[in-house]
């Protein structure tokens, strides 16, 4: 059984102490594009942000253009401008930050052993710094950034770790694996409730006695106890359910995010390749996604919304591609109306009232049945949709 490890980078496997790390960061950044911008300006533009970086759950918009769509106005230049400056920043000037950090030995030896387990990992780190800076930290960890299957930045993903919707987005990244997965990490409000909110098992490292681990931040320990702790546990006791109201919304968000991650930038020929006859092209499965979303996801809430106990009929969807012809249409656009379509979703899902969550139905196919187990069934879609085409960029 493979387990799929999320790992937090800062003050987990590597000694930071962000209270110290992030003002020497800004305050050398500040001072090397002096020249160009006053520092106080640098300081206000660099806060606001970061900010909305957090705020964010626009699935449409990678966090990096929701900085920049801030950062750039507000000192009064294009990032053209600044770009070759800030780019030289983060090749040449903050590498010298990694005297504020230092590596924690039992990091490498942990990841080693979970690399020969046969583990697949990610660097679930909060994606709030470029890609350069990020790697530049892993190395200070004493890690090879492109020994792991994913690292979150800010260039390509759309929540920071406030929201569930940021592990919900790690996982449809990774082709939303099957079987355990754990998030390993120090901090409760960030690594630990919103990962737990996901479905997700976690483990707190819990480096300080008087730290906040309690009956909520489930497993906890040290990150030299860690490997102990998951031979001694049983995997499969690791494995999520996504059946709650936090966990659907979540991954109803996440999904377009995961699909823009996943096809964006995709050209013509990508998007149109069947890789074998049983195979759909990309084009089809996002116009499926699309099509589903208008006019069947959009039907069911609306029931809901209309009926006290309504009847959830599933009309056979195996015949669109074909019938409509989706391999002649444009995967890139329809990808855009498929997240309109989801905006339009989690737009009328967020009106449903706890009480509206209970409410009780019968399915066309599952039978009796309430307004989050059919939630839910969207999300299931969307999950095997996403491992479908994951699984066809790895063959084209």
């Amino acid at each position: 059984m493979t387990l799929t490890l999320l790992l937090d980078l800062d003050d987990t496997l590597l000694n930071t102490n962000l209270e110290s790390f992030i003002p020497a960061y800004f305050q050398a950044l500040a001072r090397d594009l002096a020249p160009q911008i006053a520092p106080d300006l640098m300081f206000r533009a660099l806060i606001a942000g970061t900010s909305l970086m957090n705020e964010s759950q626009d699935f449409s918009h990678t966090l990096k253009e929701v900085f920049d769509a801030e950062f750039y106005p507000q000192l009064n230049l294009s990032r053209e401008e600044l770009e070759p400056a800030v780019e030289n920043f983060y090749d040449h000037i903050f590498p010298t930050l990694s005297g504020l950090t230092s590596q924690r030995p039992e990091a490498k030896l942990f990841i080693d052993w979970a690399f020969a387990q046969g583990f697949r990992i990610a660097i679930a780190t909060d994606p709030l710094l470029p890609r350069k800076a990020t790697y530049h930290r892993l190395r200070w960890a004493g890690l090879e950034p492109e020994r792991f299957e994913l690292v979150s930045t800010f260039d390509h993903f759309h929540f920071s770790k406030t929201h569930p919707a940021y592990y919900a987005e790690v996982l449809g990244r990774m082709g939303w694996p099957d079987g355990p997965i754990l998030m390993v990490g120090n901090d409760i409000d960030r690594d630990i409730l919103p990962a737990q909110k996901l479905g997700l098992a976690t483990y707190h490292i819990d480096d300080e006695p008087a730290s906040r681990s309690g009956p909520d931040a489930g497993a906890h320990g040290k990150l030299a106890d860690l490997r102990r702790w998951i031979e001694s546990t049983d995997l499969t006791s690791l494995t999520p359910s996504f059946k709650s109201i936090d966990s659907v919304l979540a991954i109803l968000s996440a999904t377009p995010a995961a699909f823009n991650g996943l096809l964006g930038g995709l050209d013509s020929l990508s998007w149109s390749r069947e890789p074998t006859s049983n195979d759909w092209a990309l084009t089809e499965l996002i116009c499926h996604m699309r099509d589903t979303e208008r006019e069947i996801h959009h039907m069911q809430i609306k029931l809901f919304r209309a009926q006290k106990e309504p009847f959830i009929p599933r009309p056979d969807t195996s015949i669109w591609a074909s019938q409509r012809d989706y391999l002649h249409e444009n995967g890139a656009s329809a990808l855009i109306e498929f997240n309109d379509a989801r905006r339009e979703t989690l737009h009328m899902i967020k009106e449903i009232t706890p009480d509206e969550w209970e409410q009780r139905a019968r399915h066309a196919i599952f039978g009796p049945t309430n307004f989050l187990e059919v939630a839910s069934f969207i999300t299931d879609h969307d999950r095997m949709h996403i491992q479908q085409a994951w699984s066809i960029l790895k063959k084209i």
